[in-house]
């Protein structure tokens, strides 16, 4: 399951384990792509939390981080920041990718 996520409970929801957030909009055409492929991904690995913001609901989070662009996947091991992903990923690529730092 993704969970949403807002500016006000990011980092408590993200601070222990392994995150993957999906920074993106209800606009956004390619974000409505790769929401499926995180959903799908969430269901098959119970070693990684998955959340999701809106960033126009919730523009502080993204602008700490620097986000310009979206879909944006920002991962997290023990609340520092490893890999920031921009643009759509393929499930094999989000796995490849987790698994450099759940192993």
């Amino acid at each position: 399951m993704v969970q949403a996520v807002t500016d006000s409970n990011y980092k408590t929801e993200t601070d222990t384990g392994v995150t993957l957030t999906d920074f993106w909009a209800t606009w956004c055409g390619p974000c409505r792509m790769q929401s499926p492929v995180i959903e799908k991904l969430a269901e098959s690995r119970d070693d990684v939390k998955f959340v999701k913001m809106d960033v126009d609901a919730n523009p502080e989070t993204p602008k700490s981080f620097g986000i310009m662009a979206i879909p944006t996947l920002v991962i997290k091991k023990d609340g520092k920041v490893v890999e920031k992903l921009v643009g759509y990923q393929t499930k094999d690529q989000l796995d490849a990718t987790l698994n450099k730092y759940t192993a």
